[in-house]
């Protein structure tokens, strides 16, 4: 062997090199993993459960027009299948790496740790998108049974804006999973944020204080729905119950909702990687 060829072999790979190794064994061992096949069953089971159930009773709210249906189906489901991406594939990721010790073998080796963080997401986006297109393909499926090929722009609008909630709560995990190196906590967390929490918080901002709660993820996130209700609903809607009682709700904009799920984004996956970045591994 020559001098150059043992240069060559001596040569660290660039960080894109690296990003893609990591993002494809990382997804190979998603793709085998046992929740990756738990998730695939929990979707099969709520596609075919609504299915059995719309097919047998038929809902007029389901079926009273192709956009209903799409609105009914696809508009109440999508965020809970997202959510549920982004904690079995997210919620330890990082976390892992010190609890199960397997960042103890690879952070000595000339990787570097963006590398790391930056391919494990990729690989997390790219298995939970699997199993958010399955539940898109399933919905359009029973469309097309019901209305034919009468698929509305509004669909494809909130698929895409749940692709990017999607993104968004992969990076929200992602900041939890390097936070703690605890995988039961990380995970238990996020779960309890984006199931409960959130949504009280919006609750009880719009409710009690009665301002616009554009400072919660999941306010954002409500585009997802309100894209698919034709007209869009108003941003502030009144309701006055007997002469003493208001009730004020507000619904995100799309830009707004866009907006509001970009900064979360952008913020939580950066504060991740610095985390991971400055934690060692003792």
């Amino acid at each position: 062997m020559n001098k150059t060829e043992i240069q060559s072999s001596n040569r660290v790979p660039s960080s894109l090199a690296q990003v893609g190794t990591i993002m494809k064994y990382t997804f190979l061992d998603y793709l085998r993993s046992r929740r990756f096949f738990i998730l695939l069953t929990l979707n099969f089971i709520i596609s075919a459960l609504i299915t059995v159930l719309v097919g047998y009773y038929r809902p007029q709210s389901f079926l009273l027009n192709s956009l209903s249906f799409y609105s009914s189906w696809w508009g109440n489901g999508a965020t809970f299948v997202t959510i549920l991406g982004g904690i079995f594939f997210g919620g330890d990721a990082i976390s892992g790496e010190f609890q199960n010790r397997t960042g103890y073998f690879g952070v000595p080796n000339p990787i570097r740790r963006s590398s790391i963080y930056i391919g494990k997401w990729l690989a997390a986006f790219i298995a939970a998108t699997v199993i958010f297109l399955i539940y898109a393909a399933i919905t359009v499926g029973n469309g097309i049974y019901y209305f034919g090929l009468n698929i509305p722009i509004e669909f494809g609008e909130s698929l895409l804006f749940a692709w990017f909630y999607l993104a968004t709560v992969m990076g929200f995990t992602f900041f939890f999973s390097s936070m703690f190196k605890n995988s039961s906590i990380s995970i238990l967390i996020t779960a309890i944020l984006f199931l409960f929490v959130f949504s009280l918080i919006e609750t009880l901002v719009s409710i009690l204080v009665k301002i616009e709660p554009w400072f919660i993820l999941t306010y954002g996130a409500g585009i997802i729905s309100s894209v698919l209700t034709v007209p869009y609903p108003e941003h502030v809607h009144t309701q006055t119950f007997g002469q003493q009682i208001t009730l004020t709700t507000y619904t995100a904009f799309i830009s707004e909702g866009l907006a509001i799920m970009a900064v979360y984004f952008i913020v939580t996956a950066a504060l991740g990687l610095l985390l991971f970045e400055r934690k060692e591994f003792t």
